[in-house]
Order: C-alpha cells, then structure tokens, then sequence
C-alpha cells in the first residue's frame, strides 16, 4: 500500500478536511487551548506524556517521562492502577501532535509521530498477554478512532512515507478484524462495544479499497444501530447511569453521522432519532455552568462541545442554547471552518421546557431558568446502571444560583486499594442507610454482591410548585423490613421541602447524608422558632385532652394515638458559598445532626475534602426526617422561620399522629405556606386534612395563604 494509494480519495469524505484553515481559525478564537495543544504535543516530543485534556477519561496530573529520544514502555503501569496504560495506548496525543504541527508548521512534531508510531507498530504484537494490556479491545477500538484522525493531519509532509503507511494499513486491517473477531452480545449493552465499533466504522472509512471499506463500515454500522436501541433508554439517557459515558457514547455516534453523511452511508431514523435524543438529555441535565452533574462514574466535564456538534448536525437552534457561541477548538477540526461558520449562523434558542423528568432512567431536574445563576436540583430514583453506577438511590444534587451545593462525590479512580468505595458507598451521595448497611453492597470496583430495586412514582410540575418522590426495596431483608421513600416539594424559587419516609415494622436506626461542596463552609446551629402555633381547639365529641405539655425545651402534644408532637427547638445548618447560601433546617426534633469530614473528586486521580452532615435518628415502626432548605444568594438569605405543625381531621376534630400526617408553615419573603404531607391514608369514611386552617383533601398539598386556605395546590393524590 503506497502513500498515493491510502490517501487517494478527496478530504471530503474525512475528517481535518482543511487543517491549515482549522489552525487559523483556532488561533483567532481559542488562542488558549492552541498553547496547551502546543504544550502537550512538545512534552510527548520529549518523551514526557500527561493526560489531561478535556475528555481524556483518565485524566493524570503527573507526567510520566521517558528517556528523550529512547523507547517508552508502551505497558508502564505507575501503580496499581491500570488506566494510565490503557489511556497510554489509545494514542490520543497523537492528535495533538498532528494539530501542534498545523498550528505552528514545525516538522518536528511529525518527526515524534512518526517515531512514536513505527514503534509501537513494530515492537507491540497482539498476544494473549497484551490483549490484556496494551492490545486491550476498548483500546483498539480508541485507536480506530485516534489513529485514522490523526494520519490526516500528516498527509503531506514528506516524512510520511510509503513504507510507513504500508505498515500503518495493515495495522489497521488488523484492528478492525481484531474488533469484528472479538463481537459478543455483551458489546450490545456495553459502552465497550459502541467505542468498539465506532472505531471500526472510523477504520472502515479510512480504507482506500472499496470492498474492505464496505464491509467494515456495514458491519460497524448494523452493531452500532442494534447498540443505539438496546443502550438509549425511551428518555435518551445512556443505560450506565453515567454522564460521562453518556456522552462517550453520544460523542461516537455523532462520529458516525458526520462520516456517514459526508459518506452518503444510509443511516436509520431510528439511529438518528437516538442520537437527538441524547443531545435533549445533555441539555436537559446540564448544569447552568455548561458542565455534567457528577453522576455515577463522571468527571465535572464540560458539555457545550458535544451540544454544539448536536446543534450543527440536526442544525437545532435549541440544542445551540446549550452548547458554545462559536464551534469549539475540537470539533472546528473534526467538522471543518466552513461548518464552523454554518454553525455560528444558527440562531440559538432557549427551550420551552425547564424541569424535565427523565422517567425511563429515574432522572428529575427542577430548573428555575436558563440563565447562569439559576437554581437546578436533580433527584435520582432509578437503576444503578452497572459497574459506573454508584449506590446512589434517592440521591439530590442542588444547584443554587449557579453554584453547587449539594453534590455528588465522583469517581476518582477505578482501583480497589486507592479508595474505589470510598466514592461508590451510600453515604459518598445524599441518601440515607439503615443501620449503618447499604441498600447496594459492592463486591469489587464493578460488581455488587447485593442489588437494590427502585421504586419509581409519579411527579408533578405544576406552576408554582413542583414535585418528585421515588423509594427503593434495598432494606427489606433486615428485621421488619424497611421501605425507604423520598417526597420532594420545591417551592419556587428558592424553598425545597424534603420529606424522608421510613416504613418498617421493627426498630431501627437511620442516618441521612448530605455532602457539600468543597468551595463553601459549614456551620452547624440550634433554631428556635420564634412564632407560637396555637393549636386549634378540638371540636369532636370526646377527643383527646387538648392541654400542651412541657418536657425539657420541648413542648409537645398529646393526639390521642399514644404520640405527641414536638414545637420545641430544632437544628440548623448553613452553607456559604462563593455565590449562594443554603440554610439547612432538620424539623425532626430526636434527629442529630452532625459535620463530618468528606471528599469529592472532580477529576481522575484528583481528590479533596470537604464537609458533609449526618442526621441520625432511631425509630420503631414509622419515622420519618422532615427537611427544609432555603436558598439564596451568599450573605444575602432573607429572614425565614419554619415550623412543623400537627395535621387534624377536619371532620373528626382529632389530630393525626406523624406516622399519619406531618405539617409545616414557612415564612419568608413575605410570603406564608402550609404544606401538609401525609404517609398514609388518612381520610376515612369521608373527611378533610387541615393544619393550621388550610383545608384540603390530598397526599401532599401546598397553600399560599395570601391566595387560599381552602383546597391549595394538590402535588399528589
């Protein structure tokens, strides 16, 4: 195979199909990421390799150095994590080396290409032990993309010979067989096989011969639709519950379609359907930094290029909302300056949606706007996902006024003696455990040795008020059973309602995690009420004595069903940030909170502390944890008193025990609200709930007392 032979057909047809205009034009708009590419591409010159490019999956911040000039290790493993060789051999700065030479016109770095590449051709042999190193099938399937993107970008240097590319062909070849050799139904439902193929569409593509170019792109293409259907969920949301490898699955599928139409490949509405839907997720789940919730096994990895790709193919001024002005520094040299310019014409425009419930996955954004210092709250209530999903039923991240509150813990690394766990387990998320225990038990950095089912529920976005609720099975089998359910109400803008049920039969301990961002402090306080509730007098013939008791701080009130309910003080908890605040208040009176030291990871092999709280609590049969959160902006949170109140029958004149019916008032703003929330049934034969005369019959119900006290806004029957 001759140079002339390889690169016979036209650029368009391919990727990098101007680079010297690509070069120019990132130069004028990303000045920045051209001196990192530089930079990177001039340390691999020296045998100096560090990944930390926006998209590397394994990111490193130390670089791993070799002699200058002599021969790297392709199967250095630094410690006892493997995902430095791995990402070593998927040859992703060979790329950068292609685009340093563009930028700056310097043979040099096709010089190192080629050292690198002849290399590594000529000294790793596929065997049975590098099929699991650096002949690992998720790897070949990266170089299938990595390797023919970047060849392009040497095209006409003189440097390339034919010898080179004779060698570089039938690598190719070989990989691409490997790839077809290796298919198994597990590629249907891995990400594995989606990186797999899309690297076998990419070789395919690359083939000059048309027979070969046929066959491994059809093969590619009918894995690849078979993968669209049985991995993207009716909401779009990859299976793996992972927004990093969502989207490294959207990233090769929009691969795909840019080579397939500049190919003139057919390709399935379906596919394409598929693909669109993904992008609506990304958009649908992106915070108002343009970033990825750090949900499951993600990085805090910015979404606007991918979104703008999205934009550009299905030429979709919604999805441009979400992604970037002007094509980003990646995609203006996949797509090409022309496209780039195709791209900056799209008018963006705002969604029409902004909570949106992801049901098929168990995903739900409350979103108070598209503006960059709105307020996102995510809950969490379906499957795990697989080995990137962590245990995380119920989980809430909030975002309050464009800054992260409450979050997830990451990833942080895949080895099991570097602290796997420590970011898998339940109180790495904000849920709650039962006795100490986890509703999912894992055995090893992938799998579990015990599996938790989700219970998904209705919703309701209505107006003014919005609602989640999810629950989980994951404690049935301790003594009694535990069925653990979550209730959200947001009260637009900037008061959420939590509401933690806990049916069990037996007596047990709980403990509900929040963790907290690392860019803001915590403090812990007592709160006492400052309002009075004046308990409403009991008509009902013969119920129970009205009288109010004092025991310690606490007042309390008998019901009649052998409980009282506690008015006395309660604890609170604030959080300041750099641009929000969020004050935290635990209505349980027995629940103790306390600050525990904690850890995040945004990155691979990057981790840092921060705090997080525990609330404690034990119970026999029911119990429940009644949380309120006011947001706001840092130093400027508005006066709020909340207070829980009984919840009477309104017809029987007697009031409900809290394993029936739980109330609350909140005052701020101005403004004055009653939520009522019940457990269970409560009206029978026929009957209304009323807390602190706000009549109403429903589950969860809110009021504004300015507007009503009759009726309210019913979030669940």
């Amino acid at each position: 195979m001759t140079k002339q032979e390889f690169f016979a057909r036209g650029k368009e047809y391919f990727f990098v199909k101007d680079p010297e205009k690509a070069a120019e034009y990132c130069w004028e708009h990303w000045p920045e990421d051209c001196e990192h590419i530089i930079k990177m591409a001039s340390a691999v010159c020296r045998n100096e390799f560090l990944f930390d490019l926006p998209h590397d999956l394994e990111q490193t911040w130390e670089p791993v150095c070799f002699e200058p000039e002599g021969l790297v290790d392709w199967e250095y493993r630094p410690d006892s994590d493997p995902e430095f060789s791995y990402q070593f051999n998927r040859h992703r700065f060979f790329i950068c080396l292609g685009q340093a030479y563009w930028l700056t016109k310097d043979e040099t770095y096709v010089h190192h290409f080629l050292r690198l590449l002849t290399d590594w051709m000529k000294r790793i042999k596929r065997t049975p032990e590098t099929e699991k190193t650096a002949w690992r099938i998720l790897e070949a399937g990266f170089r299938g993309e990595y390797w023919t993107k970047a060849i392009r970008y040497f095209v006409e240097s003189p440097l390339i010979t034919d010898e080179v590319i004779n060698d570089f062909y039938h690598s190719l070849v070989e990989h691409a067989e490997y790839i077809i050799e290796m298919h198994s139904p597990y590629r249907y439902i891995s990400n594995w096989g989606v990186l797999e193929n899309h690297g076998l569409f990419e070789i395919g593509i690359a083939m000059p011969d048309e027979e070969r170019r046929n066959r491994y792109t059809s093969i590619a293409m009918e894995h690849l639709e078979i993968q669209a259907k049985m991995q993207i969920l009716g909401d779009g949301v990859q299976w793996e519950q992972s927004p990093m490898y969502h989207n490294e699955v959207f990233h090769c599928f929009e691969d795909v379609l840019i080579l397939a139409y500049r190919n003139r490949i057919p390709v399935s509405d379906s596919f394409q359907q598929a693909v669109r839907r993904m992008a609506y997720v990304d958009l649908a789940w992106q915070k108002p930094d343009g970033r990825e919730f750090m949900m499951g096994d993600s990085d805090d990895m910015d979404l606007r290029d991918y979104l703008s790709v999205a934009a550009w193919l299905f030429q979709d001024p919604v999805l441009k909302s979400g992604g970037r002005s002007v094509l980003d520094y990646e995609s203006v040299w996949d797509i090409g300056v022309a496209e780039a310019k195709e791209y900056e014409a799209i008018k963006a425009v705002k969604p029409e949606f902004l909570s949106a419930a992801l049901t098929d996955s168990g995903n739900y954004y409350l979103r108070s706007g598209w503006d960059k210092d709105s307020n996102v709250l995510h809950f969490h209530c379906g499957t795990m996902g697989a080995g990137h999903g962590h245990s995380d039923k119920l989980h809430v991240d909030l975002v309050v006024r464009g800054e992260d509150v409450l979050t997830d813990s990451g990833r942080c690394t895949y080895a099991m003696d570097k602290g796997r766990f420590d970011f898998k387990n339940p109180e790495a998320h904000n849920t709650i455990t039962v006795d100490g225990k986890y509703f999912t038990v894992c055995k090893d950095s992938w799998e579990c040795s015990k599996l938790c089912q989700p219970v998904k529920q209705l919703h309701k976005f209505a107006g003014g008020y919005e609602f989640v609720q999810g629950g989980h099975l994951g404690y049935l089998d301790l003594p009694g059973g535990v069925f653990v359910n979550r209730k959200i109400v947001w009260i637009k803008p900037d008061l959420y309602v939590i509401m933690d049920e806990l049916y069990s039969g037996d007596l047990h301990s709980y403990q509900q995690y929040w963790n907290l961002s690392e860019k803001g402090q915590v403090k812990l306080s007592e709160y006492h009420p400052v309002e009075e509730i004046k308990l409403p007098g009991l008509e009902a013939a013969g119920s129970p004595d009205p009288t109010i008791h004092r025991s310690g701080h606490k007042e309390e009130k008998n019901t009649g069903y052998g409980e009282t309910i506690g008015t006395g003080a309660v604890q609170t908890a604030d959080f300041i940030g750099e641009k929000a605040q969020a004050r935290f208040f635990f209505l349980t009176p027995e629940a103790q909170a306390e600050i525990l030291p904690g850890k995040i990871a945004r990155h691979y092999n990057q981790q840092e502390t921060r705090q997080k709280i525990r609330v404690t609590i034990k119970g026999e049969g029911f119990t429940s944890l009644l949380t309120v959160i006011q947001t706001g902006e840092a130093g400027k949170l508005p006066e709020c008193r909340v207070k829980k109140l009984p919840v009477k029958s309104a017809l029987k004149g007697i009031y409900y025990p809290d394993f029936m019916a739980e109330g609350l008032k909140i005052l701020a703003d101005d403004k004055e609200y009653v939520v009522i929330i019940c457990h269970q049934e409560v009206n029978s034969p026929t009957d209304l709930e009323e807390a602190d005369g706000c009549l109403g019959y429903g589950n969860v119900i809110v009021f504004d007392k300015a507007e009503t006290d009759k009726v309210g806004t019913v979030l669940c029957w």
